[in-house]
């Protein structure tokens, strides 16, 4: 089986690629060549006898989409993006990457004519805007509020067009804000999620932008990748035409991660957020959805952790070899 993974060479999609290598297989079939596509190199993993090719390019680039879609990978998973602070301040970059660069990618699918691979999209609870209900379940309509959402809705209504029409084998994983994002911060505006426990945790400040009873939607990376396996595994005709769904994951609000930071780690490591209020965060934050009902996810077979501690415990354990500076 040949994959090919946009964006390989950041956090979800290394981790992605290590879980691959080491199962070995996917959907049952052997694994012996992987296409590893970033705007940097990605890394070539290790213990991977089959055949290995990364690729530095920009996917939204003209005849770059072309490229690797001529190779005929049998799954691809698609993870290029600019993230959600990113996109917020820089317009054109934000839709060139991520709108026009999933569309030149679904289109060279569609002008091949005999190819039709599983495609695997990573979209956002992002598309979804304020007001909402108590849990948002996936019949909710899509009223996002923010460029970067605006970009994943309009990608998802192509995924399900190109795969309504028997282009390609289409899902798409509506992933919440992945907490514990390990090694070093980036532009996403909820970076700060993530920051409050792994700067701690490391000996470090860290700032917190917005108030304490923020509430959001949380999963590990560890469920990130499994979401995205279950996806590239699951049976698309218990989908059904709605292709798109919602992740399970861990409702909670920021005072409920630090207080869980605190049984884990103790009062000292918890000490280190310091209240910083940054009004651009908050006004993106307040356009977030905050709790969803995934019972439909969880049907298919989806899992996520029960709470926040599980959460805090598998950074500790995946990425700080089981302890931590207290």
């Amino acid at each position: 089986m040949h994959v090919l993974i946009t964006g390989a060479a950041g956090m979800v999609g290394r981790k992605l690629t290590a879980r691959l290598v080491a199962d070995g297989s996917l959907a049952g079939k052997s694994l012996d060549r992987l296409t590893l596509v970033d705007i940097v190199q990605p890394d070539r993993p290790a213990g991977f006898t089959g055949q290995v090719e990364t690729v530095a390019t920009d996917m939204s680039a003209e005849g770059e989409a072309e490229k690797m879609i001529a190779q005929r990978p049998d799954v691809i998973f698609h993870l290029a993006a600019i993230v959600s602070g990113e996109a917020e301040a820089n317009f054109e970059k934000g839709y060139r990457i991520n709108l026009d660069g999933t569309r030149l990618l679904l289109e060279a699918i569609r002008k091949m004519g005999d190819y039709k691979p599983n495609f695997v999209f990573t979209s956002s609870i992002a598309v979804f805007g304020a007001p909402f209900p108590d849990a948002i379940a996936d019949e909710f309509h899509l009223t996002p509020m923010t460029s970067y959402g605006t970009q994943k809705a309009v990608c998802e209504l192509l995924l399900a067009d190109y795969t309504r029409r028997g282009i390609l084998d289409g899902i798409g994983i509506r992933l919440p804000t992945i907490c514990v994002r390990p090694g070093k911060p980036n532009l996403a505006a909820s970076g700060f999620f993530s920051g409050i426990i792994r700067e701690p945790l490391a000996g470090q400040e860290a700032n917190l932008p917005v108030a304490d009873d923020v509430m959001h939607w949380h999963a590990s990376p560890r469920s990130a990748v499994g979401f995205l396996i279950h996806g590239a595994e699951l049976d698309r005709k218990l989908l059904g035409s709605r292709i798109n769904l919602a992740m399970p994951g861990v409702a909670c609000t920021v005072a409920e991660q630090i207080a869980a930071l605190t049984r884990i780690a103790g009062a000292k490591v918890a000490a280190r957020i310091v209240r910083k209020p940054d009004e651009t965060i908050k006004k993106i934050v307040a356009n977030w959805p905050r709790r969803f009902d995934p019972r439909r996810a969880l049907a298919l077979g989806f899992k996520a952790e029960a709470n926040f501690d599980e959460i805090i415990r598998i950074h500790i354990d995946d990425e700080l070899g089981g302890t931590f500076v207290k």
